[in-house]
């Protein structure tokens, strides 16, 4: 399950060493943390790390399988979680050491920064593959946070992109080799530490107003 640790005011969420899907108890488990973030007086910067071959694959698509009559609400829980991420009073940064799936893709969209392994592992999101419309609140945030040519581009063909070709196209912001992927993370969290406070969570909150009103409707959370 996700864990949280304080180094030196950077807080670093490592998310798992598994898949990494958002299953409701690991949504539970991140939503309890950002809770501890937010609670953080003075400087402070939020880092997510992962372990092995996913940074996260994704819905848990064995537990809605189980639970057809929960749907909604669990696509509610998972848009709900990338507001918080989106609107978070301190600066993130995803660091993507390897495959980022679907709606673990989208989570890390939700960030500030994203930096990822240039060598190894995938961007993606393969909804149009398994035909699967986007929820109006995921269609939204990656409207937002892509430039309009790459979001048509990742939405409509599913393409893979790799750490180098996903920097090009603006969907991270850096690509580096592997050992270099959380000392980068962490610099610019460190470079942002002193930004944390009231007046970055109103101005993200400004910023994407109608992102966030989406992704929080939770009325008619696939549209």
């Amino acid at each position: 399950m996700p864990f949280l640790q304080n180094q030196n005011d950077i807080f670093v969420l490592d998310l798992g060493d598994g898949e990494n899907r958002l299953h409701p108890d690991w949504i539970a488990a991140v939503n309890s943390a950002l809770d501890e973030v937010e609670k953080n007086e003075g400087p402070g910067a939020l880092v997510t790390v992962a372990n092995g071959k996913f940074y996260s694959n994704g819905l848990d698509l064995d537990w809605l399988s189980a639970h057809r009559d929960q749907h909604n609400d669990y696509i509610a829980a998972v848009q709900a979680l990338y507001a918080r991420f989106l609107a978070l009073p301190v600066m993130t940064v995803a660091a993507i050491q390897g495959h980022a799936f679907a709606a673990g893709a989208m989570l890390s969209l939700a960030h500030d920064f994203r930096v990822m392994r240039a060598d190894r592992g995938f961007w993606c999101l393969p909804e149009m593959d398994i035909n699967l419309p986007f929820p109006r609140g995921m269609a939204a945030l990656v409207q937002s946070r892509l430039s309009p040519q790459t979001a048509h581009e990742a939405m409509l063909t599913a393409r893979r992109y790799g750490g180098t070709d996903a920097q090009a196209a603006g969907i991270v912001d850096h690509a580096v080799e592997e050992a270099s992927i959380s000392e980068t993370a962490l610099t610019i969290a460190h470079a942002n530490l002193a930004k944390a406070g009231e007046t970055l969570g109103i101005t993200k909150s400004r910023m994407y107003a109608t992102v966030l009103a989406t992704l929080r409707d939770s009325s008619n959370p696939r549209g």
